[in-house]
């Protein structure tokens, strides 16, 4: 009776497994015919601009980190929040990323100097390191710009600061639907948004094997920038885009977004 038990089990356990691996088999190669399109990359992109946009000169600038420093995503929306400075010269910028203000050598601070290197007056800077996901970083920054209205004296405005002061969010273009959606729900009113999009160089990268050699019996791919470098990147936008849409979701059960 026992061993009959235990392999109905087993062939239980066998069913759903074999039904997960078909699943998954399947959405694996949706994912490679996709990877063969530009669908993806137009996802990625529709995230990005879905919420860009300065329709206002704001009055912080929020460069929020991504990895560490020096890193891809911090590096890309260092060079954005700077633009964006440089443009909108009395606005203060703040950078939020979890660490320790008080360390020169710390993510957070050398995302400041890499603004100051940009042109960005290290006095406009102002830094939140406590916020350790998108919903606590507005959570933070708001209480932050709450401090910062005290300090100028603005004493005669009760609560919520956020209602009334302009803000521009600058992060990854995946990223900025959420946090736009996030820092809103957190109380902010008039929040715009600022991608960091990547550029590609501009050269022609196709070769010939005559020129740079090889062996004979090795394809020649020199032509076929889809199969070099197109494929690759549409891969990366889905693993983008998909991490993003089920964080959005879960922003979006939880009241976050």
């Amino acid at each position: 009776m026992e061993q009959g038990t235990i392999r109905q089990s087993m062939k239980g356990a066998w069913h759903m497994l074999r039904g997960f691996l078909l699943v998954a088999g399947a959405i694996a190669v949706v994912a490679v015919i996709l990877a063969f399109t530009t669908a993806p990359f137009w996802i990625w992109y529709k995230m990005g601009v879905k919420t860009a946009g300065i329709n206002r000169p704001p009055d912080y600038i929020v460069v929020l980190g991504g990895g560490g420093m020096p890193s891809e995503s911090g590096l890309m929306r260092c060079w954005y929040g700077a633009k964006a400075a440089r443009r909108f010269n009395r606005a203060a910028v703040i950078v939020s990323l979890p660490g320790e203000a008080g360390d020169s050598l710390s993510s957070v601070n050398l995302m400041k100097k890499e603004l100051a290197i940009r042109g960005v007056a290290p006095e406009r800077i102002l830094l939140e390191d406590s916020g350790t996901n998108t919903r606590a970083e507005a959570i933070q920054v708001l209480k932050l710009i709450n401090r910062q209205d005290l300090k100028s004296g603005n004493t005669g405005l009760q609560g919520n600061h956020g209602n009334r002061v302009n803000l521009l969010i600058v992060t990854s273009p995946e990223h900025l639907l959420r946090a736009v959606l996030t820092f809103k729900k957190a109380g902010f009113l008039k929040v715009d948004g600022l991608p960091a999009f990547e550029k590609t160089i501009e050269c022609d990268l196709t070769f010939t094997r005559k020129k740079t050699g090889g062996r004979k019996w090795m394809p020649d791919v020199g032509n076929n920038i889809t199969v070099r470098y197109e494929f690759w990147r549409q891969m990366n936008y889905e693993f983008l885009a998909l991490r993003e849409y089920v964080a959005l979701l879960y922003y979006k059960l939880q009241g976050w977004a």
